[in-house]
């Protein structure tokens, strides 16, 4: 086995994980109970498939043609960055909105932490 080929075997691997995982977030968009499960689901999951498509990408430049890719350093570095934030941002507004818990929730710890912060 060639070393090409292998690292073409480990890019393939790679971006066939983050399309695993973005596939398994579009499902939990559809299936999961309320807005706070689903921006977990669509920032968590599609963050890592991201990660591993880009990831698999920048190594099939670096090890097929020895092109080091700024732009995907970047796309990564931005994403990690910005994805959960934006997700905390849109539960905690959401929240603040007064959109109600799913039924199954068991716990809502900052029920009392914005009750005491409000008054």
């Amino acid at each position: 086995m060639s070393a090409n080929m292998l690292s073409e075997i480990i890019v393939s691997i790679l971006i066939f994980i983050g399309t695993a995982f973005s596939f398994l977030s579009a499902i939990g968009l559809i299936r999961l109970p309320d807005v706070y499960t689903r921006a977990h689901a669509a920032s968590k999951s599609t963050s890592i498939g991201v990660l591993c498509i880009l990831f698999g990408t920048f190594l099939y430049f670096l090890l097929t043609e020895g092109y080091v890719s700024i732009r995907l350093i970047l796309g990564i570095f931005f994403v990690f960055l910005t994805s959960p934030v934006v997700a905390h941002l849109l539960n905690r507004a959401a929240y603040r909105s007064h959109v109600e818990l799913a039924k199954e929730s068991i716990q809502d710890d900052l029920k009392e932490y914005i009750r005491r912060t409000d008054s």
